[in-house]
């Protein structure tokens, strides 16, 4: 009986503890503003590579995920449309306009 209630026990706290695909809550954003990106690529990767390089913006770590043509998201709603049809997520530094963001978390709203 208690090896049952253990093994049942055990199931619930790893699947409680398993991240979901879709990313972190938007209620734990606590690196800096939710955004609605058109995309999110790393660094690296030569879409974000080429506009980076193109307004100088110079990223320390290739592997930092990049939101590409950025909208805030405020409590209302996205800009004037209402909804993120796009990629939510929480960046770290929103100070490039809506062309780029650097250190995104993909979040769920």
């Amino acid at each position: 009986m208690f090896a049952k209630l253990f093994t049942v026990a055990s199931i619930a706290i790893l699947a409680a503890a398993t991240p979901t695909p879709g990313g972190e809550p938007a209620s734990s954003c606590s690196t800096g503003d939710l955004q609605c990106c058109d995309s999110v690529e790393k660094a690296s990767d030569p879409a974000a590579a080429g506009i980076l390089a193109l307004l100088g913006i110079v990223v320390q770590d290739v592997d930092a995920m990049v939101g590409l043509t950025c909208d805030p998201i405020t409590v209302i709603g996205v800009g004037s449309s209402g909804s993120c049809s796009a990629q939510a997520v929480c960046c770290s530094d929103n100070s490039h306009g809506s062309a780029v963001s650097i250190g995104c978390v993909p979040v769920t709203l």
